[in-house]
């Protein structure tokens, strides 16, 4: 594909994923993913949290299924998967859990490699019968309602890069963090072992102090032992956020990511 500097977000979403759709959709490598039981899986993996337990749920495939479509996915180069970094529920083997915590299980992420593939099984493979016959109405209503979570993943990864570039590389641990009581965009490990906490927001409006309260809550409910604390937004900071002296506190705006591209 090639794109105009200049071109609007809109024409490019309906020449390329509209009216090009039946070129496009030919172009998916190999063919076969686009067809049961891999679409089901891709379909799931793009519009969920990622959980390979929730994939396979939405997906509607058992766990040996799937497990054999998942390796086949990574062994392809389309998903790779992101180990948890919970600790192990049981600090001995024969510790007795508490009842709500009997069915859970600590597992992994299924992420895509490509924003490509995640923009094409998450918005416009579901709406495959639709697009054939030229009707994009459920498409852009979908498009436009949930457009956004795509930014957002982008960004959040963006962010990841950013804290690495402000420690000069002295991260040894970057990346998600999800466990039984919350999920968190960034948990990083200094090289001196520090631990960072970060929190990313694609939003229209600034983040104010009480985000920084509700972040520092679920740490503490999850248990984890943070020295920095890691703000990201797109649209700034209130001015009680921006006139903070925490020496734990790290702020993070729009103009900082022009330095990922130096």
């Amino acid at each position: 594909m090639e794109f105009d500097f200049f071109d609007d977000l809109d024409s490019i979403i309906r020449f390329n994923f509209v009216e090009q759709y039946k070129v496009l959709n030919e172009l998916i490598s190999p063919s076969y993913l686009i067809e049961e039981p891999y679409r089901y899986l891709l379909v799931s993996i793009a519009r969920g949290d990622g959980r390979i337990s929730n994939v396979f749920r939405k997906a509607r495939v058992g766990e040996a299924l799937g497990l054999r479509l998942l390796n086949e996915l990574v062994e392809l180069g389309i998903v790779e998967l992101e180990d948890s970094r919970e600790p192990a529920l049981k600090a001995y083997p024969n510790q007795k859990l508490e009842k709500a915590l009997r069915s859970y299980k600590i597992e992994p992420k299924v992420r895509f490699k490509k924003p490509f593939h995640r923009f094409w099984f998450g918005f416009v493979e579901p709406y495959h019968k639709d697009l054939n016959r030229g009707d994009s109405k459920r498409f852009y209503e979908n498009f436009n309602q949930h457009f956004l979570r795509l930014h957002s993943f982008v960004f959040e990864q963006l962010s990841q890069e950013l804290l690495k570039l402000f420690f000069n590389n002295d991260l040894v641990a970057n990346g998600n963090y999800w466990d039984k009581h919350s999920e968190f965009d960034i948990w990083a490990t200094h090289k001196d072992g520090r631990k960072i906490l970060g929190e990313c927001k694609y939003t229209n409006r600034r983040v104010c102090k009480s985000e920084l309260r509700k972040l520092k809550q679920k740490a503490e409910t999850s248990g984890l032992k943070v020295d920095i604390f890691a703000l990201f937004s797109k649209n700034g900071f209130s001015n009680e956020l921006k006139s903070s002296t925490d020496n734990d506190l790290l702020l993070f705006e729009l103009e900082d990511f022009r330095k990922l591209l130096i």
